[in-house]
């Protein structure tokens, strides 16, 4: 169904699968030939997806291999109308050399909106009185609500839902606090937050919005440990993701009267269990079918996000929402390969000496024989990636990596020096402005958090932490003991690790001089328990 444009170049074709809103279908119009069909059988699609240059989907269309097969190489870009990729093959998208956007910041002030309007219906009973009447009661003094004004708000995630959810918290009378260890004081003090730490919001609130991304990190982080920790009567909405929440945990809590109420958007399983789930049908519990992007305005706003992004991608231009795999050449890409895991390990390396007041600032140093010529993009790319990988469930890459490291409020410098060699890269470091780490040895002379790495026959090693020289390959677990240079510390390790059952992959021990500080590097096959980390420590 293409038509040729002016100037005998033929327009391409966009292929549109889900409803998409207005705005969105006439900007596509002015640049392309736009087919809307839906409710296509997978045999369809496969019919008309050769003929297409572009896809446009929400959550129902599953992109799978099939689809990529049959675009024979046509289809650039899948076009995601909303934030989550689940239904798209992206590692069939990469092969195929499709490049997949998504959606993701029109939603932001709608999920903010909805998470506002849930702590005002807990505050106040609204759902509970609402039903009361319904029923033919007038029960005014069984709903006896507080007010909002003067408590503490703590704010579970400050990425950018959290700081509209902020903006608003502030402007009802709250007092906000947020936790994030990747979170900046600057960006928090900005909008007149204070950053505080996972126990610290637990002791403080008397209100709880949750914003986090669902990571091993978060996997039910509301737990009985953390429900016994809260001011008894506090409340909790959630508008993230429901597998933050154990729910049995919280039905305790609401049993106990350690939390008053709870209002919940999201769930662990969508569409949910309804029988028998342990917090659906309490009078003090409020629930709505994943609604925080439900509006009118969201819903147009994403369909012109999402075609902007889908024109840029068809005109060759580079797209700040891609979520596959970088745009960068076979032979660059070839030549980086082992760099690329050492960078994206230094930064998980780095990322995870943090401890849980955040950082601001990370520094990339590159050594290099080709000076200033190295095209680092990739590189810096891969140490974010490895940065926000623990903490975000946005897909990093090469095209997108600048754009959430700012969302965050980072700020990132890199510093190439000439160095000696054949190698594309002699050596890569990152370091973070913070002197607050989980294991102090890491902290440099200038108070930051310091790694540097290089890589010896395709293999990424790490040879510096803080300011010990060490050489361990990058592979599996390893777990860091700073002591004094002294007989017996080897053995006592070594014994504690033998009672959990841990076995040692290598180890090394790096000192300073004879009877000094020393870190000792122990590689391990299972993750330790608290007891070796204790030990360890």
């Amino acid at each position: 169904m293409a038509s040729a444009a002016a100037g005998g170049a033929a327009k391409p074709t966009v292929l549109v699968a889900e409803k998409l809103g207005g705005a969105g279908l006439e900007m596509l119009e002015k640049v392309a030939n736009v087919d809307c069909a839906y409710g296509m059988t997978p045999e369809q699609l496969y019919a008309k997806i050769a003929q297409s240059d572009a896809l446009i989907v929400r959550s129902a269309t599953k992109v799978t291999r099939q689809v990529f097969e049959a675009a024979k190489g046509k289809l650039k870009v899948v076009g995601r109308a909303g934030v989550g990729v689940d239904n798209v093959d992206l590692a069939a998208a990469t092969e195929y050399g499709c490049l997949v956007v998504n959606a993701p910041t029109a939603n932001t002030v709608a999920a903010a909106e909805h998470g506002i309007a849930l702590m005002c219906t807990l505050s106040r009973n609204v759902s509970q009185a609402d039903a009361s009447m319904k029923a033919g009661k007038w029960e005014r003094t069984k709903y006896v609500g507080v007010s909002l004004v003067d408590k503490t708000l703590c704010i579970m995630g400050f990425g950018k839902v959290g700081g509209e959810v902020a903006r608003r918290a502030r402007g009802l009378g709250m007092h906000v606090l947020a936790y994030d260890p990747y979170a900046s004081e600057e960006k928090a003090r900005a909008q007149g937050v204070r950053l505080v730490s996972f126990d610290e919001a637990l002791e403080l609130g008397d209100f709880f919005s949750l914003h986090m991304p669902l990571t091993p990190g978060t996997k039910k982080m509301f737990n009985d440990a953390a429900f016994a920790k809260m001011k008894k009567g506090a409340r909790i909405t959630n508008v993230a993701r429901g597998g933050v929440i154990d729910d049995d945990a919280l039905a305790r809590a609401l049993d106990a009267g350690i939390v008053a109420a709870a209002a919940l958007d999201v769930f662990e399983e969508e569409p949910p269990q309804f029988e028998g789930h342990p917090l659906i049908g309490r009078p003090n519990v409020i629930c709505t079918p994943h609604l925080g992007a439900s509006t009118t305005e969201a819903q147009e706003g994403v369909s012109t996000e999402v075609a902007e992004a889908v024109i840029d991608a068809l005109q060759g231009k580079l797209s700040t929402t891609a979520v596959n795999a970088p745009l960068v050449s076979a032979e660059v890409l070839k030549e980086l390969a082992p760099f690329v895991t050492l960078a994206e390990g230094l930064g998980k390396a780095a990322v995870t000496l943090v401890a849980d007041q955040g950082f601001t600032d990370i520094n990339i140093c590159y050594s290099s024989p080709r000076g200033d010529d190295l095209d680092s993009r990739l590189l810096r790319a891969m140490v974010i990636k490895g940065i926000l990988e623990q903490t975000t469930t946005s897909n990093v890459n090469l095209v997108n990596a600048d754009l959430l490291a700012k969302n965050r409020g980072l700020r990132i410098s890199e510093v190439t020096i000439r160095a000696e060699g054949s190698d594309v890269l002699s050596s890569l470091s990152v370091a973070l402005g913070t002197g607050k780490s989980t294991f102090s040895a890491a902290v440099d002379k200038t108070g930051r958090i310091y790694v540097e790495g290089t890589v010896k026959n395709a293999t990424p090693y790490l040879t510096k932490v803080g300011g010990f020289d060490v050489e361990l390959a990058m592979q599996g677990s390893v777990l860091l003991c700073r002591q004094r240079d002294q007989p017996g510390i080897v053995g006592h390790v070594g014994m504690a690790l033998a009672k959990s059952n841990i076995n040692i992959s290598f180890m090394t021990v790096c000192r300073t001089s004879r009877n000094e500080e020393a870190i000792m590097a122990i590689g391990i096959d299972d993750e330790p328990n608290d007891q070796v980390s204790g030990v360890a420590g």
